[in-house]
């Protein structure tokens, strides 16, 4: 399992989620909800309990184990989750791609985190499961997310229109893609 961690700096591991970071996940978003609010949907009290961390993760944690997801989160020196990165609707066959999904503890953002992160998810989503590519998107004014994008060599390829419902209305996204590899599917 270590082959499954890594380090983005002195303080900072990226490594795969697991059922006891619940309660670190609850404290982390709790802390970053007002910073996030413009980029999330609009989320009930719950959300932001142990329990309802819990149940998150539950999902997340049984999609892994179908083979229709990975999530991952960030942790400090202590092993307490400070952001939480996902490929989602994973689908191999001759598509051989994935939804990224991501955010960063308010105290942790801007430093790097999460270009650090998406990077090496990237790696893995070619190397280890064996993806031609990884698609995002973000409401068409997150330019924060869309720089760690760029950096993270991913392409706009389109907008979408009242995409998805965000803080509280339906929002316009712009869509990236990176393509890991131009090679034949394999797996």
């Amino acid at each position: 399992m270590t082959q499954d961690i890594h380090r983005l700096d002195a303080e900072v591991r990226l490594r795969p989620a697991t059922p006891a970071d619940a309660a670190s996940l609850a404290v982390a978003l709790t802390r970053s909800r007002a910073y996030m609010q413009p980029w999330e949907p609009v989320r009930p009290d719950f959300f932001y309990t142990e329990q309802g961390q819990q149940e998150r993760l539950a999902g997340l944690l049984a999609d892994r184990d179908a083979g229709r997801g990975m999530p991952w989160v960030l942790a400090d020196e202590a092993d307490r989750a400070v952001g939480g990165f996902n490929l989602n609707a994973i689908v191999l066959g001759p598509f051989r791609s994935a939804t990224l999904g991501y955010w960063v503890d308010v105290e942790y953002a801007g430093r790097g985190l999460a270009t650090a992160a998406v990077q090496r998810i990237c790696e893995v989503a070619r190397d280890g499961l064996g993806l031609h590519r990884v698609e995002a998107g973000t409401v068409t004014d997150n330019l924060a997310s869309q720089r760690v994008l760029a950096k993270c060599g991913f392409e706009q390829y389109g907008m979408a229109p009242r995409y998805l419902h965000i803080n509280g209305e339906w929002r316009d996204h712009r869509l990236f893609q990176r393509i890991l590899h131009d090679g034949p599917p394999t797996g």
